[in-house]
């Protein structure tokens, strides 16, 4: 948002709404960012090539060849209300490159990649920013317990490598299916 008479950009963010049947709004979900003074409007193809290409890695389950797309030091953030999840070992901070890698090894470790679905739903891409929303299905090994959960990650892109990793889960389902009573 800017000011209607211009100016300083006064916030950024991603909204997304799921609809029901008649395409009315059921869900909205409001996500802000601090504003980023002078950014400029990144490549379109480049930013949606990295983010495809971030996905088809990510399928292959390549922990190493997945950070490889990650800048050095990343912005990263999993949707939780504080810094590390007593049960889910995958939400804690990260911010290297390295950090990247430890994510993708640690989650397969706990969500055995065979027994994954991830659908993509949407990838919207607006300069070096990009959205994508989806579905993922994960069975966690030490309960079973399959979970299931839409999400939105918002990517940042620059220079070809992503600089923000922000994904906003249902962290409470994934909670629960670690609990094992």
């Amino acid at each position: 948002m800017v000011p209607a008479r211009g100016g300083e950009i006064a916030w950024t963010g991603f909204i997304f709404v799921r609809l029901d049947e008649d395409g009315r709004i059921r869900q909205e979900y409001q996500f802000g960012d601090a504003p980023t003074a002078g950014v400029a409007k990144g490549n379109l193809a480049g930013t949606r090539a990295v983010v495809e290409e971030l996905l088809r890695r990510s399928g292959q389950g390549n922990p190493e060849h997945i950070a490889e797309l990650y800048a050095q030091n990343v912005d990263w953030r999993v949707d939780w209300p504080v810094e590390n999840h007593p049960a889910v070992p995958w939400i804690r901070p990260r911010s290297t490159r390295a950090d990247v890698a430890d994510h993708f090894h640690t989650f397969s470790e706990h969500c055995p990649p065979a027994e994954s679905h991830v659908s993509i739903d949407h990838i919207m891409v607006d300069g070096i920013d990009a959205a994508v929303t989806g579905t993922s299905s994960q069975v966690v090994a030490s309960t079973g317990k399959r979970f299931v959960m839409t999400f939105a990650l918002h990517l940042t892109v620059e220079d070809g490598l992503i600089t923000r990793h922000h994904m906003y889960e249902d962290s409470l389902t994934v909670a629960e299916a670690f609990d094992r009573s």
